[in-house]
């Protein structure tokens, strides 16, 4: 993430994750206050046999972009809301990058950060059956909770 404030959204991510058992790390690699960091981090994603980076950043958001443009590892971008424009402005930033340098871009926040986790782990499961198996559960968990969902009778009436 670009700032530990982005950890309020980003955690949503991680705790994904951790529930199907997937390795990862969190950290602060910002775009703008440390780029040489960044840059490392971007460049040894590959070799360290990292399969996904997620980044989460809020403003300007340039961290998934300039991630995007130093490794070939998918970069999964999180808009994070900001103060003043609620995550637009990340979104923008995030989802308008130049042709040939791809940054699949989620929703802004909470939901963003859950699901760019999940897209993460379908990756992952191509390859991985046991993985596979925890996805489908998932879904399967999830199909059953939408089923069991009632609303009030309309008008009052059964």
């Amino acid at each position: 993430m670009g700032s530990n404030s982005d950890w309020d959204v980003m955690q949503h991510a991680a705790q994904i994750l951790a529930d199907f058992g997937v390795p990862y790390e969190a950290r602060v690699v910002s775009a703008h206050r440390m780029p040489d960091d960044m840059f490392r981090y971007a460049e040894q994603a590959a070799p360290r046999g990292l399969k996904a980076l997620i980044a989460g950043a809020g403003g300007a958001a340039h961290l998934p972009g300039m991630l995007a443009a130093k490794t070939v590892v998918p970069v999964l971008g999180v808009p994070v809301p900001s103060k003043h424009l609620q995550g637009v402005d990340s979104l923008h930033s995030i989802v308008q990058m130049p042709k040939g340098i791809p940054v699949a871009t989620f929703a802004i926040g909470t939901a963003g950060a859950a699901n760019a986790a999940l897209f993460a782990v379908a990756l992952l499961a191509n390859e991985d059956a046991t993985l596979r198996e925890k996805l489908l559960d998932f879904r399967a968990r999830q199909t059953e909770a939408a089923r069991a969902m009632t609303l009030p009778p309309a008008g009052g009436r059964a």
